[in-house]
């Protein structure tokens, strides 16, 4: 298959499809962190959407898409549409900074739309629970890191198109770092590490899929039925062996 994986500079996906032998490229506006710039994409994702297009990946390699994509997996930025940030839309307490805010986060859901309606026959977009949620329409399904053998606790929601919810692959306990000691929370634990960490790569480590997750991603889309058998094939051997 030929795949597009949207606003992923880690490559964490794109490698798991790699791995299985399609045709995958990671796009970002931002250069790549995980090791292929070969496979890497620089540049706005919104022309490459809906395929027949020509694109330079970071080796200055160009390719050519003839056709639509055979599957989409998009990873939008989720600074303005996700829950977390949510007191600072306080116009009362922010006033021009929240109406700026606002309008960037309507921005934000034009961008996640457009992946969303792209011409491609499987679309998947993960983001966390926010804006997307209410004003473009509930996800297919909610996940964990710990239902993909990583120990963390942090809800993921993913909208999909044609292909079928991901299956758990290894449930785990989720690790606490820590307790809230102020406010409402008092008391309740912190599961993922990464939560209160702040710098100029916050951003960055908060994003990345997890490992667990972008495998079972690549094992349960990217694999077909021939592939599949091959693969059983493959573990029956070494097993017997």
């Amino acid at each position: 298959m030929k795949i597009l994986v949207a606003c992923e500079e880690s490559q964490a996906v794109t490698i798991e499809f790699r791995k299985l032998g399609h045709e995958a490229y990671s796009c970002d506006v931002q250069e790549c962190s995980g090791g292929h710039p070969e496979w890497h994409i620089v540049q706005d994702v919104l022309p490459l959407l809906n395929g027949n297009c020509e694109f330079k990946t970071c080796d200055n390699a160009i390719h050519k898409i003839n056709g639509k994509w055979d599957m989409i997996i998009a990873h939008p930025p989720c600074t303005y549409l996700s829950n977390a940030g949510i007191a600072w839309f306080n116009e009362q307490k922010y006033g021009n900074k929240a109406k700026q805010r606002k309008a960037e986060r309507e921005k934000a859901l034009v961008f996640f739309k457009s992946i969303a309606f792209a011409d491609c026959k499987k679309i998947i977009i993960e983001n966390p629970v926010g804006y997307a949620n209410s004003h473009f329409k509930k996800p297919t399904q909610t996940i964990q890191p710990c239902m993909f053998g990583d120990p963390e606790n942090k809800r993921t929601c993913l909208w999909l198109k044609g292909v079928p919810k991901l299956k758990p692959t290894q449930i785990v306990t989720p690790t606490i770092y820590a307790y809230y000691k102020k406010g409402k929370k008092k008391g309740k634990p912190i599961y993922w590490c990464n939560y209160k960490m702040f710098g100029e790569d916050r951003a960055k480590v908060r994003s990345k899929t997890f490992s667990g997750i972008a495998k079972a991603m690549g094992n349960q889309w990217g694999i077909n039925g021939e592939n599949q058998k091959k693969k059983l094939e493959i573990i029956l051997l070494k097993t017997n062996s």
